[in-house]
């Protein structure tokens, strides 16, 4: 989903694209916003392995310009079956026998690839990963450190740049096994090596607790209301000094919007679904407490439903 202007709303609301009508239609009133819109995806799917010689791709992969040859150079693919080509079957070992000095960042790209795809992110993000982790391997400072830490540190660091971010935990969830210490040692190491070829500090972006709010809504199944509220109170928490994380006080906040709403969710599922600890979102709650009144919207919550509103 993506947000666009709508005229009979008079605001900014969530929109759905049908494909296959190319529509893009307002998700609160089912006007269509736009139609006929065109397609610009693949004009078919590949099934390269299944269809033998009909391959319908006219055109090769794209450049990359992070390898030395582009990436566009010629793999000879391993021979199937024993009624192979003998000729295939002797390019193809001599082909591996060579030196390909774009090896490692090749099987590099590849796992950041997974680790996008995986985690839903876009191909920006996973493009800026790719130069960051090419410009930490040209320093050929990395080697003997922990290769997956590394990469999902790369991948965390674009995603603060791409103001996009991701926490450290959802990071950690594909990292092959990289444990929280080690990405975020993996991190400062890079933003080390980073700063030292730049000659200035690393710009990172900052995190706001808004920023996960509609990603933790989805999983907990929250409406469109209750997602709005909730972003719209950890807005105003922000000018009340609350000495916590972001995402613990986001964590906080649709603990409390959902308690206050017919679909009420556990705690355990809301701790859970944001990644943070239970005992921390009850400490997140009981600094939030006092600023109820002014955080929560009034168009949501009546301020005698929020003072009988219990702690977890």
């Amino acid at each position: 989903m993506a947000d666009a202007y709508c005229s009979d709303c008079k605001k900014s609301t969530e929109v759905v694209f049908d494909h296959s009508a190319g529509d893009m239609v307002c998700s609160e009133c089912g006007l269509v916003l736009e139609s006929h819109s065109i397609d610009e995806t693949s004009e078919w799917r590949t099934f390269a392995n299944e269809s033998g010689d009909n391959d319908p791709v006219r055109v090769g992969g794209p450049s990359n310009p992070l390898l030395t040859d582009g990436g566009l150079s010629t793999v000879i693919s391993k021979p199937n079956g024993s009624t192979s080509d003998f000729l295939t079957s002797s390019l193809g070992r001599w082909q591996n026998r060579g030196s390909n000095p774009d090896r490692s960042l090749i099987l590099a790209f590849k796992t950041i690839a997974t680790m996008s795809e995986r985690l839903g992110l876009v191909a920006t993000i996973k493009d800026r990963a790719n130069e960051i982790y090419k410009k930490v391997e040209d320093q050929k400072s990395s080697r003997g450190r922990n290769q997956d830490a590394i990469l999902a540190a790369c991948l965390y660091i674009a995603c603060r740049q791409e103001d996009k971010p991701r926490t450290v935990k959802e990071i950690c969830s594909v990292a092959n096994g990289a444990t929280k210490k080690e990405i975020g040692r993996a991190k400062e190491y890079i933003v080390k090596q980073l700063e030292l070829e730049m000659g200035q500090s690393v710009e990172m972006g900052a995190i706001h607790a808004g920023d996960f709010m509609r990603r933790f809504g989805s999983y907990l199944g929250m409406t469109n209301q209750a997602v709005k509220a909730a972003q719209e109170a950890v807005k105003k928490s922000e000018e009340f000094d609350i000495r916590r994380s972001p995402i613990s006080i986001a964590a906080a906040v649709i603990y409390i919007v959902t308690q206050l709403s017919d679909n009420k969710k556990p705690l355990k599922d809301v701790s859970v679904a944001t990644g943070v600890a239970e005992g921390t979102i009850r400490n997140s709650f009981k600094d939030l407490h006092p600023h109820l009144p002014k955080i929560i919207p009034s168009w949501y919550a009546l301020e005698e439903d929020l003072k009988n509103l219990c702690s977890p």
